[in-house]
C-alpha cells in the first residue's frame, strides 16, 4: 500500500477541510458553519443601493408637480396672478379660490404658481452660474494644483469670509436698485448676485473632490499612457465628482430661494408686481393677524420644497458614498 495520500483538487480541499488546524475548524463549527458548505453572502450592496425608498420618492414627486405647476402656469385654468377680487382680499380658502386672497384680493393659489416660476429660476439658475464658474475653477485648481491652486484658492477663501447674504444683499443693491429696472433685469440680477456667492462654496467642494480622484490609479495610468491633462480632468475625473458637486447643489437650490425671500424683505428680491415665493412671504409679513393664511401657505410650499431638494442631495451623498469629509 502506498504511503502517499491521493491528489486532491485545491477547491476539493478547500471545502472538505484538508489544511485547516484543528482549532479553525471547531471554531467553524462552533458558530454553525459545516466544513463543506458555502458561507453565505451579505446582502448585495448594488441592489440595496437602488432602491430610494418611499421618502425619496415622496420628495422627487413633489419636486416633479411643483416644477410642472410652475412650467405650465401660463396654460392652467388659474386666475392671472395680478387679478384683484375684492370679495376675497385676506379672505381664507374658498370653492371658488381654494387656498383665498391676498390682502389686495389676488388668488393666493394662482400667486404661489407664479411665484414657483421666479423662485426655481432664482434657485437653479444661480446655482448654475455657481457650478459653471466655481466648478470650473475647482476642477482646474484641484487637478493643476502649484502656482494655479495657490491663488485661487485663498480668493476663494477670502470670499467665504465675507457674509454670504451680505454679499448677495450688496450686489443686488449696487446693480438693480433703481425704480426703472424691469422685472427680467432684476431677476438675472438677483441669480448673478446668489451665484456669485455660490461660487466659492461649490468651488472649494469641487476643488476636494478633484483633489482625491485625481490621486487614483486610473489616473495615473491614462497619464502614462500619454492622454492629455484635459482629457483626463473632463473624462475621467469630472464624472466621479460630479456626485459631490450634485449633492451640495441640490443643498444650494434650497439656500437660494430661501436667500431671494431674505432679499424681498430689504426689497431687492424679485420686484413686485412678478410673483416670488419671497416677496408673497414679504408683503403679507404685516397681515398676520388679519390674514395669516397668506404666509401659512406660502411657506408650506416653501418649506416642502426646500426639504425635499434637502433631502434629495442626502440621498445622493449616501447612494454615491459621498464622504462628509470631503465636503
Amino acid at each position: 500500500m502506498s504511503d502517499h495520500l491521493p491528489y486532491r483538487g485545491h477547491d476539493e480541499a478547500e471545502t472538505t477541510g484538508i489544511g485547516l488546524a484543528p482549532s479553525a475548524m471547531a471554531t467553524a463549527e462552533a458558530v454553525g458553519i459545516g466544513i463543506g458548505d458555502t458561507i453565505p453572502e451579505g446582502p448585495p450592496d448594488a441592489e440595496h443601493k437602488r432602491k430610494l425608498g418611499i421618502a425619496a420618492w415622496i420628495a422627487i414627486t413633489w419636486l416633479v408637480v411643483m416644477l410642472l405647476l410652475a412650467i405650465l402656469a401660463p396654460v392652467l385654468p388659474i386666475p392671472d396672478p395680478t387679478e384683484t377680487f375684492p370679495e376675497i382680499a385676506r379672505q381664507g380658502p374658498s370653492s371658488g379660490h381654494l387656498l383665498g386672497g391676498d390682502a389686495l384680493g389676488r388668488d393666493l393659489l394662482s400667486r404661489i404658481i407664479w411665484g414657483g416660476r421666479a423662485s426655481f429660476a432664482v434657485g437653479f439658475g444661480a446655482v448654475a452660474v455657481g457650478l459653471a464658474v466655481g466648478g470650473l475653477l475647482g476642477l482646474i485648481t484641484g487637478f493643476f494644483r502649484g502656482r494655479v491652486d495657490a491663488i485661487v484658492t485663498p480668493l476663494m477663501s477670502l470670499l467665504l469670509a465675507i457674509p454670504q447674504f451680505v454679499l448677495a444683499l450688496s450686489l443686488v443693491t449696487v446693480l438693480a436698485s433703481a425704480d426703472d429696472v424691469s422685472s427680467a433685469r432684476r431677476i438675472g440680477v438677483v441669480i448673478v448676485g446668489l451665484g456669485v456667492v455660490s461660487i466659492p462654496i461649490l468651488g472649494r467642494i469641487t476643488r476636494a473632490n478633484t483633489l482625491a480622484w485625481s490621486e487614483r490609479e486610473f489616473v495615473t495610468a491614462a497619464k502614462a499612457m500619454g492622454a492629455k491633462n484635459f482629457r483626463i480632468m473632463f473624462r475621467d475625473v469630472l464624472p466621479n465628482v460630479v456626485p459631490a458637486m450634485l449633492s451640495i447643489a441640490l443643498l444650494g437650490v434650497g439656500v437660494a430661494i430661501i436667500a431671494e425671500g431674505g432679499l424681498s424683505v430689504f426689497g431687492v428680491g424679485v420686484q413686485l408686481p412678478t410673483p416670488s415665493w419671497g416677496n408673497i412671504i414679504a408683503e403679507a409679513r404685516g397681515q398676520l393677524r388679519q390674514a395669516p393664511h397668506i404666509v401659512l401657505f406660502t411657506s408650506v410650499v416653501l418649506f416642502f420644497t426646500v426639504l425635499s431638494l434637502n433631502f434629495l442631495g442626502d440621498v445622493i451623498s449616501q447612494r454615491f458614498e459621498v464622504r462628509e469629509g470631503q465636503l
